[in-house]
């Protein structure tokens, strides 16, 4: 079992969180982690986003105004 220390909630303080046997085979990768003080179970998530572009975030020129002959 893997062991991480992590604030709980419940307990109001830090504390070991430790990976319970997992059914879905992740082993120690599995993202469920249980308080070893308390039982509360958290689930670790992680999430990717794309870089913003810099170029998408420039305003748009307007063209200059058409000026007409007398």
């Amino acid at each position: 079992m893997s062991d991480r220390e992590l604030h709980c909630d419940n307990c109001e303080g830090v504390q070991t969180f430790e990976v319970p046997p997992c059914v879905d085979g992740h082993g120690a990768d599995c993202p469920e982690l249980v308080c070893t003080g308390c039982g509360t179970a958290v689930l670790i998530a992680t999430f990717a986003f794309p870089a913003p572009r810099l170029a998408d975030r420039r305003p748009a020129r307007r063209p200059a105004p058409h000026r007409r002959a007398a």
